[in-house]
């Protein structure tokens, strides 16, 4: 809990957000916050025209975006009293997605009032904080990303992003925690997440071969089937598949991302 990680933060954040992003299709390069609403001005180190319509994003250089990032979010979630890497987690979710939204999936993880609003008894509650709360929060951010209309779109980058973050997370809380060999936990959290990946894929295979007819297995279809039924059946089994299969991807993703953690990535 200190505001030396702040630089930290931002510097993992940044590099993220990249340089001038002109992309008509996203709404937050916009001043109106909708495509087409407004003036496309674009995003730059993260700082968005749909967050700040009055700014020349264009020319902002990165002494210009600090204090805008320590003042709109890093103030905004109480960054210098959270546990090392929970701070981290909501930084970059509140930067990504607005402090507001970052603070109530923080606060209902940590059962607090979730009221997007930092004081007392968030911080009381986050003072806990550690790797599942770090894991949790990113699973709910991941939740809301996959609800945007842009989701199509962004998932890849985004999915990468937040697996990104929470091995960077949790290396940054393990690193605070006296005795704990921080290399050998990563390499735990990459161990599950990998076996957790190939669990997801059999199931989704199984059930895909079950939801299609057993193609392959020898399984026989009824002899006068309702074909509404069947259907109905074939399409809910394809689509728990498709489930399971995003659900593999994602947890091949965090372990590629705790892999790279440890490498010093």
């Amino acid at each position: 809990m200190t505001s030396a990680n702040f630089p930290e933060c931002l510097s993992i954040t940044l590099a993220s957000e990249g340089g001038l992003s002109l992309e008509r299709t996203d709404p937050g390069n916009w001043t109106g916050g909708k495509i087409g609403k407004g003036t496309l001005k674009g995003t730059k180190y993260g700082i968005s025209a749909a967050a700040f319509p009055d700014l020349d994003i264009r020319n902002l250089t990165l002494d210009d975006v600090q204090p805008i990032y320590k003042a709109r979010y890093w103030d905004e979630i109480g960054g210098d009293t959270l546990p090392d890497g929970f701070d981290l987690a909501i930084f970059d979710y509140g930067v990504n997605s607005g402090s507001a939204r970052a603070l109530r999936d923080a606060q209902t993880v940590i059962g607090a009032p979730a009221d997007g609003k930092f004081g007392p008894i968030t911080r009381t509650k986050a003072a806990t904080a550690g790797t599942r709360e770090i894991k949790a929060l990113c699973t709910r951010r991941l939740s809301f990303m996959q609800s945007l209309a842009i989701w199509k779109t962004y998932r890849k980058g985004w999915s990468a992003r937040v697996a990104k973050i929470e091995a960077k997370a949790v290396a940054m809380f393990l690193r605070s925690q006296p005795g704990v060999n921080a290399k050998a936990a990563l390499a735990d959290e990459a161990s599950k997440a990998e076996k957790a990946a190939g669990t997801l894929r059999k199931a989704g295979a199984a059930i895909a071969v079950s939801a299609s007819g057993g193609a392959g297995t020898g399984a026989a279809l009824p002899a006068e089937p309702n074909l509404w039924v069947l259907g109905g059946v074939m399409v809910a089994g394809l689509a728990v598949a498709g489930v399971l299969v995003v659900k593999a991807v994602r947890e091949k993703e965090r372990a590629r991302a705790y892999r790279e953690v440890m490498a010093g990535g």
